[in-house]
């Protein structure tokens, strides 16, 4: 009989509907009952498309003896971390603080107030590698809670005060000393044989790179261009990227970029489509370029969602195994592509008897570029009608604010860059989406198939969507996107910011937890802090209005300390301090949508550091397009900076020439 998960919107939530624990979401409901009850909570976080979430859930969660100790021990709570990352936040830094570490499934025990004095990540079914069964942690934990109470208190009390006090120092500004010292820092530890930093598991540094592509085109340091194609180049031919159809997993195992955890999340394709875009804008490399445009296709053939939206991720699982659609043995080849041709592509793909994943499977590499394209572009094509016959990972079909507001703004640039018009109609209506669905009565987080959740927007996607809207902005010439993103970050410097310095990820209007979550840290994907800086310095731009740049220059300074002490956890924040430094440059495109095209092209084409690109009408009633119309009736480009102009250009290749 399922449980009351049945009832979610979440797509991970759903997962465990028919799971015999007694699931809550997190609710004041389900912490009253705790309370009544004076039962610890059991708290487990995960996402949808999470593979060791899948295993613990099968051998702990599905399993009888061990569900029936927990509905008699605790109250226990589900929570998908994408729906809710205020509270994966808070006991994700209690977790670490605990244990050394982070990650999913995340297993936390809490006082029926919500104070932790237990976390864990995954927890085997019977003990394994130093790690205890899932029950003998189960039943250590229900014996404290009832003899040793005093014990428990203590622990909580202690973990409550360190994360009441564990907030990051607000330092200074980031300017161009601080800069170069990150670049230099990150050249430390950078790997010259594989690309990328620090060792596996390897994570696509996107934001990284985005700092070092901008840092390169403020100061012209070979260094850091040479760290983004080492890295950029080694990710493209990996196993990590899908040499078949495009689109990255979550990230590497080994140092080498081989073998993936193969889930697909749309945060790193919005990102790494932006990160190989500008790579081929500064470079021409046709890596870069195709990788961008193969990258930008995924978005739109894997991920779209019937309501114009994009989905959150691809599974990493399907036929109970990882990676099982995208891997492939010698024998499979020769069967798909006959003799010749199979051993043709076993060559160049790196497909191997031994196999270089699992159970003698190969996942995939391209490290020299086919000799023959056309055999390549037949190949590909008999390889991915076969893998279409396979079993598809599922989808985690739900629509994440701030990962929209990534790929929106990735898309609405690439569309123009590589004249691409399904990327940006497609990035249109994501927006158009958000507006529609998010934006309501309040702003949700999360919708699916159309009908927006209940949980409140956080910092980061007001930050991304702002900037998003922006982007729209940019090449539509609609004056509304201007005041769409105003309202969202008008909200972020009344609602969100602290009086001590820098911003909460929480409004001050949100559900209270035991702690107001608080990290300028980049992860996965920009911090809330650092996703606001972007869209602010953006606003600001196009607007003039101090207020909006003040704000930016505020929360980079709120993380300047973890970008001078560990940049690589504070790349869209170094991104960001690139932008202040460099300007930015402010580009008004005014003409006709026929007569400006080529001009537009031309003005995102140039590489200084978070230029500001509006291309529209005479008379688009916005700020930087004050007092500025057509050149001897043509279309015109101004390139300002603080609103000061040079002279007006109407020929592309002047305005590449002159900036």
């Amino acid at each position: 009989m399922p449980n009351r998960l049945a009832e979610a919107t979440s797509p991970y939530l759903q997962q465990h509907k028919d799971n015999p624990v007694d699931w809550w979401e997190w609710s004041a409901e389900a912490l009253a009952v705790a309370q009544e009850l004076d039962r610890p909570i059991l708290l487990s976080v995960g996402y949808a498309a999470c593979h060791w979430c899948h295993v613990m859930a099968h051998e702990s969660f599905e399993d009888q003896a061990t569900a029936a100790y927990m509905n008699d021990h605790f109250v226990n709570i589900k929570v998908d971390r994408e729906e809710r990352p205020d509270i994966d936040a808070v006991y994700m830094k209690a977790t670490q603080a605990m244990t050394g570490h982070g990650g999913w499934p995340m297993t936390c025990v809490l006082t029926p107030t919500g104070e932790p004095f237990f976390a864990g990540t995954y927890f085997p079914p019977e003990p394994r590698q130093g790690t205890p069964a899932f029950g003998q942690v189960l039943q250590a934990l229900a014996e404290a809670w009832r003899d040793r109470r005093d014990e428990v208190t203590r622990v909580s009390d202690d973990v409550l005060a360190h994360l009441q006090e564990n907030i990051d120092p607000v330092g200074g500004a980031l300017g161009p000393a601080e800069l170069e010292t990150a670049v230099t820092d990150l050249a430390k530890q950078y790997d010259a044989e594989a690309g990328g930093f620090g060792t596996s598991p390897k994570f696509p540094p996107s934001m990284v790179l985005e700092f070092l592509l901008r840092n390169a085109a403020r100061t012209g340091s070979q260094q850091a261009l040479d760290l983004v194609a080492g890295s950029c180049e080694a990710m493209a031919r990996g196993g990590m990227y899908d040499q078949l159809s495009g689109g990255f997993a979550r990230y590497s195992v080994d140092r080498f970029w081989r073998v993936p955890h193969f889930e697909k999340m749309l945060y790193d394709n919005a990102l790494l489509l932006r990160v190989y875009l500008h790579w081929w804008r500064q470079t021409g490399s046709a890596l870069a370029q195709r990788v961008a445009r193969e990258t930008g296709r995924f978005l739109l053939d894997e991920l779209r969602t019937p309501e114009g939206g994009f989905a959150s991720a691809l599974d990493a699982d399907s036929d109970g195994h990882e990676g099982t659609f995208y891997v492939w043995n010698p024998n499979q080849l020769m069967r798909v592509l006959g003799a010749e041709d199979g051993a043709w592509a076993a060559q160049l793909l790196g497909v191997t008897g031994p196999g270089t994943f699992e159970r003698g499977f190969s996942t995939l590499q391209r490290h020299t570029d086919p000799d023959d394209a056309e055999r390549w572009e037949s190949v590909r094509m008999r390889l991915l009608a076969a893998r279409a016959a396979r079993t598809r990972p599922p989808r985690d079909d739900k629509v994440v604010a701030s990962w929209n507001g990534l790929a929106i703004t990735a898309l609405a640039e690439a569309g123009v860059l590589l004249d691409e018009p399904e990327f940006r109609s497609a990035a249109i209506a994501a927006a158009e989406l958000l507006v529609d669905v998010h934006l309501g009565a309040s702003f949700t987080r999360t919708s699916r198939d159309g009908v927006a959740g209940v949980n409140a927007a956080v910092l980061e996607d007001h930050g991304a969507v702002a900037e998003a809207f922006i982007a729209v902005l940019g090449i539509t010439g609609e004056a509304v996107w201007l005041e769409r993103a105003r309202t969202l970050l008008d909200r972020v410097i009344d609602r969100f910011s602290d009086a001590a310095g820098g911003l909460f990820d929480t409004a001050d209007d949100a559900e209270t937890l035991v702690v107001r979550p608080k990290d300028a840290s980049d992860n996965a994907y920009p911090s809330g802090t650092s996703a606001a800086a972007a869209a602010l310095i953006g606003f600001a731009a196009v607007t003039g209005e101090h207020r909006y740049r003040a704000a930016a220059e505020t929360a980079i300074g709120s993380a300047s300390s973890i970008a001078t002490q560990v940049p690589r956890f504070a790349g869209w924040t170094l991104a960001a301090a690139e932008a202040v430094v460099s300007g930015p440059l402010e580009i008004a495109v005014v003409g006709d949508v026929d007569d400006r095209v080529d001009l537009h092209r031309a003005a995102l084409q140039l590489a200084s550091p978070g230029a500001v690109v509006v291309a529209g009408e005479v008379g688009l009633a916005i700020p930087l397009f004050e007092q500025r119309g057509l050149v001897g009736g043509h279309a015109a480009a101004y390139v300002c900076e603080g609103f000061v102009c040079r002279r007006p250009v109407t020929d592309p290749r002047e305005l590449a020439a002159r900036t």
